[in-house]
């Protein structure tokens, strides 16, 4: 993938099948930096090594973005022979090993791209995932190209007190002249996309965490320190829930996916300017400050669970993305679609999983499936190309993490860690692909993958049919479930084949109020239809429990069932899916014009009933309860109409809202009470599951 462009020509398409090993590989890298805002020079000494599966060339292209190199030696000698080929520095060699060293000059300050090494507030930061490292010093910029890192840093130190790197700081000074110097080792190879620097005043919330192997790791959780002209302390006093959600997540990688921190130092720095959320660089994780700082007056409870669940997703990528990294871009999902995964996993299980599902769906549905119905559909590992930063996408995260997921329900959860730890096994240290980690599961789960491969390959959204019907038999009846699949047609796709979908469901006797046991079914043919013994009458079906597929469902539910599976299934995913369903069956009819006054007064009976029996479940956590006591919104029902009516909306909306206030005003009025003693309770502002539920339904029932 060595592509130069000049900066008059448009980017090049770049396609995964023509995706090559690196001629030359480099073992370490060590930079030293001498630091300024204005002016930074930086030192790179490289030792590279011919890579026996690369073409055997002779050339060695260290790519660069704005560089012009100052000094170029090869093995001590300074050379002149060098050339440019657009943005990027090429050097013939004539061994199989050599030390290159290059010097180049940046201007942090000037920097407004925030790509590479910069200026934020008299703070210097770098950020470069994707291609920002080149933009730093001259160097084969790729993911598959995996170097142990030494760095030296030096620089004023009243501009820069704090010195900060990958990995273990294991040496620092200071100078006569006011200068000062820390020097860091990363034990661990690792691309160049995560290299990071920071230096700047800050000041830092540490404290300690020990591993299951019985380590102490130290941990600092760095922000800017206040001026003179600030009245009391920097934000460190707002990191509190930061380092809450940090120890948290190392432990609950241990215990679930047996992942153990491997140095002995972990960094986080809070910095203004920075263009992603937030960036896993090995050991200095750099953060965007909404998702460090919180506090009671200014954050709201989606707040903290987004700086909780930032935090995790950037811990976890220690093991999902930087100890096995992505081979290239193409793969990008493999890190990021596994990471989301994970920190989906981890705040369900920090809070209500019920509640964490339906968020992660509702994201899904407002985000990645328009994309999939869109020109901008991709496959969640894409075929081609231009800009990769173009490729951050909810499909590549969201729907890789559902497309995982699947992989998850199909093995359950035992037989999917088997799979993980196969796969970290095999590939620590190493640049992987999508096809490897689908292999790593298949291996230590013991399923075939071939036909589920397809999801890797093909974009669109499954639109899946249900339909259910009873067959009365001599030996008792059956319900008949009959499944079809198809996916729209999607740019360069027009033919699409289909794909295995897993299916969790359960049949409920409605007469009875229980059901057999949930079970799973596996739709990997165009149709198919799955019999059910042991029923004498039709039951209710509640299905894709816990969102079990990322497809969309048209199913022929019965409006009783609808008022069944809201009053009373067992999925909590499920049973909000039939609230939503009755409420916006209802809504749309009215607001169409549809009903008549008696059946807009059955209509609003029915789910009156649903909610009744929602108020008065004690098996419920309070977050799942507001989540089954919120109203369709405004703007989702004017989707479901080619021309809304705002006024009509409007009017059905507050007409349902105003008859559950009169008709539910005693459960509504006791919940409210019993959440206010909660909520001001003990400890008011408390980040508990139970103090979150509270204020929820608390609001709901107001």
């Amino acid at each position: 993938m060595d592509i130069a462009t000049s900066p008059q020509s448009a980017p090049p398409v770049i396609l995964r099948a023509d995706y090559r090993p690196p001629d030359w590989l480099v073992g370490t890298v060590q930079l030293r930096f001498a630091l300024g805002l204005e002016q930074t020079r930086v030192t790179a000494t490289l030792a590279v090594r011919r890579n026996p599966e690369g073409s055997g060339s002779q050339t060695i292209r260290l790519m660069g973005d704005g560089l012009s190199p100052l000094l170029v030696e090869v093995d001590e000698v300074t050379r002149n022979d060098w050339r440019m080929d657009g943005p990027d520095l090429l050097i013939e060699l004539g061994d199989d090993v050599h030390e290159i060293t290059v010097e180049t000059q940046v201007s942090p300050s000037a920097n407004s791209q925030l790509m590479g090494l910069y200026a934020s507030g008299g703070m210097l930061c770098t950020q470069c995932e994707a291609e920002g490292f080149r933009r730093i010093t001259f160097f084969p910029d790729r993911p598959d190209v995996l170097s142990v890192y030494r760095v030296r840093m030096e620089g004023s130190k009243a501009d820069f007190p704090v010195l900060l790197s990958n990995g273990n700081c294991f040496a620092s000074g200071e100078h006569d002249d006011g200068t000062h110097w820390a020097e860091w080792h990363d034990p661990f190879p690792k691309p160049s996309y995560l290299f990071a620097l920071v230096a700047g005043d800050l000041v830092a919330n540490s404290d300690r965490f020990t591993t299951m192997s019985g380590r102490e790791v130290a941990l600092n959780i760095w922000v800017r320190r206040a001026n003179d002209t600030e009245a009391g302390s920097g934000d460190e006093h707002r990191t509190g829930h930061a380092m809450h959600a940090l120890k948290a997540s190392m432990k609950w990688d241990e215990e679930v996916f047996g992942r153990e921190y491997d140095l002995d130092l972990f960094n986080i720095v809070a910095v203004s300017d920075f263009n992603m959320g937030a960036m896993e660089n090995k050991g200095l994780n750099v953060f965007n400050t909404r998702y460090v700082l919180a506090d009671p007056e200014t954050a709201t409870d989606a707040d903290y669970n987004a700086v909780e669940g930032v935090i995790a997703h950037e811990y976890f990528h220690n093991w999902s993305g930087n100890r096995v990294t992505c081979r290239d871009w193409f793969q990008l999902s493999l890190k990021e679609g596994f990471t989301v995964l994970r920190d989906q996993l981890f705040s369900a299980d920090m809070g209500s999983a019920a509640v964490k599902r339906i968020e992660d769906v509702r994201i899904l549905r407002q985000a990645q499936f328009p994309e999939d119905s869109s020109p901008l559909a991709h496959p969640i590992r894409p075929d081609s190309y231009r800009e990769i930063s173009n490729f951050y996408t909810a499909t590549i995260y969201n729907k890789g993490a559902e497309v995982i997921r699947m992989m998850r329900t199909m093995a359950g959860p035992e037989r999917f860690r088997k799979g993980t730890d196969l796969y970290f096994a095999r590939h620590d240290g190493e640049a992987a692909t999508c096809e490897e980690f689908v292999k790593a599961i298949e291996d230590g789960a013991g399923l075939d993958l071939t036909q589920f491969r397809r999801w890797y390959g093909q974009a669109g959204t499954p639109q899946v049919t249900v339909a259910l019907r009873h067959e009365a038999g001599a030996n008792g009846g059956e319900a008949v479930l009959r499944l079809t699949q198809a996916t729209p047609p999607t740019p360069g796709q027009p033919d699409k084949l289909p794909v295995p979908i897993p299916f969790r469901l359960a049949l409920y006797d409605t007469a009875t109020g229980r059901h057999g046991g949930e079970r799973l079914v596996v739709l990997d043919k165009e149709a198919d239809e799955f019999r059910f013994p042991g029923f004498d009458a039709r039951p209710a079906l509640s299905f894709n429990r816990g969102f079990s597929a990322p497809v969309a469902v048209t199913a022929d539910t019965r409006p009783e069932d609808l008022v069944f599976l809201a009053a009373h299934d067992d999925d909590p995913f499920a049973r909000y899916e039939a609230m939503q369903s009755l409420t916006m069956g209802h809504l749309v009819a009215e607001i169409g014009g549809a009903l008549s006054e008696a059946e807009v007064a059955e209509g609003r009976a029915a789910i009156g009933g649903a909610l009744r029996a929602v108020l008065a479940d004690d098996a419920l956590d309070d977050l799942m309860r507001g989540e089954l006591m919120t109203l369709p919104a405004e703007q989702y029902l004017a989707e479901q109409f080619a021309q809304a009516d705002p006024g009509a909306i409007f009017a059905a909306r507050e007409g349902l809202k105003g008859w559950l206030a009169r008709e539910l005003a005693g459960p509504l009025g006791a919940l409210h009470d019993r959440a206010s003693a909660v909520s001001l309770g003990a400890v008011p502002f408390g980040l508990d599951a139970a103090a979150k539920g509270a204020r929820r339904v608390q609001t709901q029932a107001l």
